[in-house]
């Protein structure tokens, strides 16, 4: 009597600490966004790890947790011979009769037993807290793999957190990005507590949670920027279709209309330049010349070379690269100051630009 009292009384304790059980679930599922189910789902394969310390052979083990009260019973799937020779895995006629008295039970059926041991909780509990903490770290690395991947080639804004020796730490939120020294814009200067917009370039899954690399030197950083800025950009009326960029420096930018009545220029820079603006605002003073796209490859490059002006261009579409004749008194500007004009077209184009003025080209310089 005093056995089955105190069983009852083990029983009754570990149904009352289940249900706190199944309450801390349902806050943990609330507070982190990490599914109940999958929890249950990891308690349940570390009870059953424990259960093979137990039974040994646990083929046939199962452990169920009851998903509204937590109660737990451990199961053995058991076949219904005439003669017992493996106690384990084989159950009697009769015992499976008496176990299931309203159904007709014969040989070759398998039915469930409860084989619970009563020292169970005892011997599994640090086993499972262990795994569902393990679980849980997990679920919420892959939780925030899952909410930042879709920032991967974005744009978004985050705070300076901390400095790295050069590289600095970008909080976005629930994780930290990394902006190494070479993804900076030269000569710009960072203070803690800056918010900055940066172009996510890889966002990788690892046992830490999501690593994540950011760039403000990436040229696709100012193709997102006008994709915000710009409507006629972000619904596809106007496309961009080539960028070059030294970052920090200058950009260039082919763009096209598919809307014969809309100015792909003037849609980017917009009424008295503002749209444009706030971009190079962004970008801390970073020159941006946008010019008009041509499937043309001399016009493309003769609009790429602007604000310089443009005499002739003799394209070899098979060598992929003009020459290029401009005004004597334009040549320093077509190649600008320490080439970028003529190297950023270059990039711009994909032609090997070769610039010369009128007189050299008089002369036969080429």
């Amino acid at each position: 009597m005093k056995n089955k009292e105190s069983q009852d009384r083990r029983t009754k304790e570990n149904m009352d600490g289940n249900k706190e059980l199944i309450e801390a679930l349902d806050m943990l599922e609330k507070e982190k966004e990490i599914s109940k189910e999958v929890m249950l789902e990891a308690i349940e394969t570390s009870l059953l790890a424990a259960c093979k310390n137990q039974f040994g052979k646990a083929d046939n083990i199962k452990v169920n947790i009851s998903r509204t009260t937590g109660a737990v019973k451990v199961i053995a799937q058991k076949t219904v011979v005439a003669e017992v020779t493996d106690p384990s895995l084989e159950i009697s006629v009769d015992d499976a009769g008496a176990l299931y008295p309203t159904e007709e039970i014969k040989e070759g059926d398998v039915v469930n037993v409860e084989v619970t041991p009563k020292n169970f909780y005892r011997i599994s509990a640090q086993k499972a807290k262990q795994t569902v903490v393990q679980k849980i770290r997990e679920e919420e690395r892959r939780i925030l793999y899952m909410q930042y991947i879709g920032i991967e080639h974005e744009v978004v804004t985050g705070t300076v957190q901390r400095f790295v020796g050069n590289n600095i730490s970008i909080n976005l939120g629930k994780v930290d990005a990394l902006l190494t020294e070479n993804e900076q814009i030269y000569g710009e200067t960072y203070n803690l507590g800056d918010r900055i917009k940066v172009y996510v370039t890889k966002v990788e899954d690892n046992s830490r949670g999501p690593r994540i690399t950011v760039s403000r030197a990436h040229r696709d950083l100012v193709k997102r920027l006008f994709e915000e800025e710009v409507t006629e950009v972000r619904e596809g009326i106007v496309e961009i279709k080539s960028i070059s960029r030294e970052a920090g420096a200058r950009t260039k930018m082919a763009v096209w209309s598919n809307d014969p009545n809309i100015d792909p220029v003037g849609a980017c820079v917009g009424l008295n330049g503002q749209r444009v603006n706030s971009i190079v605002e962004e970008l801390k003073g970073e020159k941006i010349d946008i010019i008009v796209w041509d499937d043309d490859p001399a016009r493309l490059i003769e609009n790429a070379l602007s604000p310089a002006k443009v005499v002739s261009v003799d394209v070899d579409v098979y060598e992929k690269s003009a020459k290029v004749v401009v005004p004597d008194y334009q040549l320093s500007l077509a190649i600008g100051k320490e080439g970028q004009n003529a190297r950023l077209a270059a990039r711009l184009t994909g032609y090997k630009i070769d610039i010369k003025s009128e007189t050299q080209n008089a002369e036969g310089y080429y």
